[in-house]
């Protein structure tokens, strides 16, 4: 396991290395466009002189150099988590990202807590009654949450909080909210309504998803010869279910989980944005409306980073889930 890790985490810094480098060059190949609108800043402040503007703009950026030395400089930074300034708060990105985090993680969590507390019991039950009219009612939710995406609910909620249900419970658990982010220590009941909206209609869409799966492989245990075998020695319907059947039918619905969480993070875009959620999600919308390119390009960096790790935790996982796995 030991070894495993050291090669995983080894390779894990190869890919981190190819965004970086990728990262790099996005800036290069449309520099002209940031450094025009980083320019404009400045237009008024040095009376018109758009040269000197743009000789201003490309020093910030780090691109009056030669392509080697902007690659060391950029790399060394990023090795020492420098992401630079962003061009509308004046602060660091890391410290504006950090400021930002604690929402999108909530958020994320509580989606996934959701999603999971939905697909597990409903993908169990599906699978247990297959072709039944449970199995059917089941499996057409699953697909219309699937088909649908998650703006289009997430605006169809809000429209009906906002047309039929303002003022009430309803509204203040479900729909939008203008008054500020508010921590979870100081307040949370006002921290859970921010955020429970967003997560119940992420988690719908990943808890289909993760329920189509896990339906599919409790079908697949369900046929092994180790769980007829539970059912012929007479053991209790929630043994064999849960022991036997459910802990091996989880190992593939992990990976799934894993990959989900890239999507979580991308869909948080578009839910923290409708749902006036200050985190990492909000502040890309904001911030590619300014064209505050070391903004963007630090959320990639610090977003790749956390899949990497995430995705290392997911392979460790399987073997808690199934010992018979060896690492080599």
């Amino acid at each position: 396991m030991q070894q495993y890790i050291i090669r995983r985490s080894l390779l894990n810094v190869f890919v981190l290395f190819l965004v970086a480098t990728m990262v790099f060059g996005a800036l290069r190949i449309d520099s002209g466009t940031v450094v025009g609108n980083r320019a404009q800043g400045c237009y008024q402040d040095v009376g018109g002189d758009i040269e000197a503007c743009r000789k201003s703009a490309k020093s910030d950026l780090g691109l009056t150099d030669s392509i080697p030395k902007q690659y060391w400089n950029f790399m060394t930074d990023t090795v020492q988590l420098n992401l630079g300034e962003s061009f509308y708060t004046k602060k660091s990105v890391l410290d504006d990202i950090r400021q930002r985090a604690i929402p999108s993680i909530e958020l994320g969590l509580l989606q996934l807590v959701v999603a999971l507390s939905i697909a597990l019991p409903v993908g169990i039950i599906s699978a247990i009654r297959q072709d039944t009219w449970i199995d059917y009612i089941l499996r057409f939710v699953a697909i219309f949450f699937l088909g649908i995406p998650v703006f289009v609910i997430a605006i169809a909620i809000n429209a009906l909080t906002t047309q039929y249900f303002e003022g009430t419970f309803v509204a203040d658990w479900l729909g939008p909210h203008n008054t500020g982010w508010v921590e979870l220590w100081e307040n949370p009941i006002q921290n859970l309504k921010l955020v429970f909206g967003a997560a119940l209609v992420g988690g719908l869409g990943t808890g289909a998803v993760i329920m189509r799966f896990l339906r599919s492989q409790m079908l697949e245990v369900m046929r092994q010869d180790y769980v007829r075998t539970a059912w012929a020695k007479g053991l209790r319907e929630r043994v064999v279910i849960i022991r036997h059947a459910l802990k091996n039918a989880l190992i593939p619905v992990l990976t799934v989980v894993g990959l989900l969480l890239g999507s979580i993070v991308s869909g948080n875009v578009i839910l923290e944005t409708i749902y006036n959620i200050e985190g990492i999600g909000f502040y890309v919308t904001f911030s590619a409306a300014q064209f505050d390119f070391p903004v963007m390009q630090g959320i990639v960096l610090v977003v790749a980073m956390l899949l990497v790790f995430v995705n290392l935790l997911v392979d460790v996982a399987y073997g808690w889930l199934d010992p018979r796995i060896r690492y080599s």
